[in-house]
């Protein structure tokens, strides 16, 4: 007997689908805005920390003590003044920004100086931003521009003195006669560059202008001219005139110094031929 056989059915499998999953998406971090401070019309951008030191700007008692408090800053941003203060305990000086109580500071100059130690940002924002007296009563010392301005003086002095030691004597002459008047007459030339050196060195902004001068050595011949004779200056000096015939060289001008009238005429078409006279008989 015939076994029967077993049909045997393939089932197909069947396919789940899985659940699509998003992969979120990360959002870039916004830059952070720093906030802009005024500096004296001046934007700044941040702050730099350092020690800095603030200088009374005229002559002060050995204590000097500015005002901390009523004192406003006007916010261009926000269109309205705030109250500023520096204090003990708090990361602002505007007192609406403030958390909970406040301790104010004391600010004290002492001979005219007032060191802050880099610790005390709050302070220190204070007096270099939003102080009114800031430039008027007190000022932040900036060692750079100190020291650009030392250089500067240095090198005007250095200027002035090779200038002095190289000069002619009768330009000396006519700058120290400027600086201590009729006594120059009476100088050996040694005497008178040794002062003229002095004068350089102490004053060389004026010297250095005094040098630049065409009417200094003008007006000393005219002194000179007077000194010895040659011409002479009226009692109520209002007429220079030729010593030996008393003719009229010039009227000086009304509330106008005479050598100094004296050292523009000579400029003159007619003062020209007159001072070449005097130089040639100058001694």
């Amino acid at each position: 007997m015939a076994k029967k056989q077993k049909t045997q059915v393939e089932s197909t499998p069947q396919v789940v689908e899985q659940p699509k999953v998003e992969t979120p998406v990360m959002e870039k971090p916004q830059p952070v805005k720093i906030r802009k401070a005024d500096l004296g019309g001046k934007k700044v951008d941040n702050w730099e920390i350092k020690s800095r030191t603030y200088k009374i700007k005229s002559s002060s008692p050995l204590t000097y003590t500015i005002r901390n408090h009523g004192l406003t800053w006007f916010d261009e941003e926000k269109g309205y003044a705030r109250e500023v203060l520096a204090t003990e305990n708090q990361r602002t000086v505007f007192v609406d920004e403030m958390v909970g109580d406040y301790r104010p500071m004391h600010i004290i100059f002492q001979n005219g100086y007032l060191f802050v130690p880099k610790e005390k940002v709050m302070l220190q924002k204070l007096l270099s931003l939003y102080h009114p007296y800031l430039n008027n009563i007190y000022e932040e010392m900036k060692p750079k521009v100190v020291a650009a301005n030392d250089l500067d003086v240095m090198d005007m002095e250095i200027d002035a003195l090779l200038a002095a030691r190289d000069m002619d004597i009768d330009l000396a002459e006519a700058i120290m006669r400027v600086e201590i008047g009729s006594k120059v007459s009476s100088m050996t030339s040694k005497e008178l560059k040794r002062d003229l050196l002095i004068f350089a060195k102490n004053n060389p902004t004026t010297f250095i202008s005094l040098a630049n001068d065409d009417s200094v050595q003008l007006r000393n011949k005219g002194v000179k001219a007077v000194e010895q004779g040659l011409i002479s200056l009226s009692a109520d000096q209002r007429t220079f005139t030729w010593t030996t015939n008393g003719r009229k060289l010039m009227n000086v001008p009304f509330d106008e110094h005479p050598y100094n009238a004296l050292a523009a005429w000579f400029k003159t078409d007619e003062g020209m031929e007159v001072y070449s006279n005097i130089e040639k008989r100058l001694k």
